[in-house]
């Protein structure tokens, strides 16, 4: 019976402490409604290229978001439809956590590998587990540093690992824990013949949004992982040899770091204790030309008329005075002089 060996070390702790702070400050910040979708298609394109760069996809992350927007790039087809699927996938396991399913089952699992690897690879081992051995390797050395559980074993590795997954009692591990170590073991039972690291980490996602770890849906763990692939994988191949706990650090610090760095940038636009204060936490409703003054105004300090042409190029003086007018009545922004010379600057 599948029972992972773990130790809650001070270094787990302190991540998860960093977590829990910041799943607070997000979830209850006032946030524009232009910079939430921004934050979630942000979200989606960071996840989209780093999850399938780590992999060996050589798009770049422009080249990724234009796919994402329905535009035609030059690159090679499967890393055009990596990204394609990557997206399809995310939005799958946003479909299951709005649903709030009860039970991570193995049909699902099957469900997003046939997403991840659609039109990639034959539909025959789309959504079926591997009936080869497999092993992985050094891509530098072509050393053999990894060689998964025989074929023969995977439907009862599976079947395992999965009802570990639902017990009942698992309301006592705390979500990240839970993610982290199902991050790792579809890593190491490697159900499928491709696309393992994928489902690995798109289900590790669904697991904390199902445990109210959503933040918003604003985060992408690939891009922490994707910074630094040798650490990654060495990490996962340490937990594979028997060492749990060092990948639960290494998983619970990324999930820290992430979270930490929406926290920041979400302080930074929201300017959360006084907009929450003013506006009672209600969301503020701005057009896309006055998110742009607010963004000018938090990055240059404050906005002069001859600033206008630079900010909006084919926007007449009237009608950015009006949105500037507009701020002033929100209580965003004052005025401070009263000639062309005048600025103006956050509140």
């Amino acid at each position: 019976m599948f029972a992972p060996q773990y130790t809650i070390t001070n270094k787990i702790l302190t991540s998860i402490a960093k977590i829990e702070a910041a799943e607070e400050v997000i979830k209850n910040s006032p946030l524009l409604p232009l910079w939430e979708k921004q934050f979630k298609e942000d979200a989606i394109v960071r996840a989209a290229h780093h999850g399938t760069h780590i992999e060996g996809n050589k798009l770049k992350k422009d080249e990724a978001k234009d796919i994402l927007l329905g535009k035609e790039i030059i690159g090679r087809p499967r890393d055009i439809q990596e990204i394609i699927n990557y997206r399809k996938v995310i939005e799958l396991i946003d479909e299951e956590a709005k649903r709030k399913i009860e039970k991570i089952t193995e049909p699902l699992i099957k469900k997003l590998h046939r997403t991840i690897v659609d039109k990639i690879l034959q539909d025959d081992s789309a959504g079926q587990y591997r009936t080869k051995q497999v092993v992985v390797k050094n891509s530098q050395t072509g050393e053999v540093t990894f060689r998964p559980p025989p074929p023969i074993e995977i439907p009862y590795l599976m079947r395992d690992f999965v009802y570990w997954l639902n017990r009942s009692d698992h309301n006592q591990i705390h979500p990240v824990l839970k993610a982290g170590i199902t991050h790792h073991e579809l890593v190491r039972i490697h159900p499928f013949i491709d696309g393992n690291g994928r489902v690995a980490r798109v289900l590790a996602t669904l697991i904390l949004f199902l445990g109210g770890y959503d933040i918003r849906r604003f985060f992408s763990l690939e891009e922490y992982y994707d910074r630094d692939a040798v650490i990654y994988y060495e990490n996962l191949q340490k937990a594979s040899a028997g060492d749990l706990i060092s990948w639960l650090e290494y998983f619970c610090f990324g999930a820290a770091v992430e979270f930490d760095k929406i926290k920041e940038k979400i302080l930074k636009l929201s300017k959360d204790v006084k907009l929450k204060q003013k506006f009672g936490g209600q969301q503020i409703f701005l057009n896309d030309r006055q998110v742009k003054i607010i963004e000018y105004l938090q990055e240059i300090g404050y906005l002069q008329n001859r600033a206008f042409p630079n900010l909006f190029s084919n926007i007449s003086e009237d009608t950015v005075l009006r949105d500037l007018q507009d701020l002033i009545k929100k209580g965003l922004i004052k005025k401070v002089g009263s000639t062309k010379a005048a600025r103006y600057v956050m509140v």
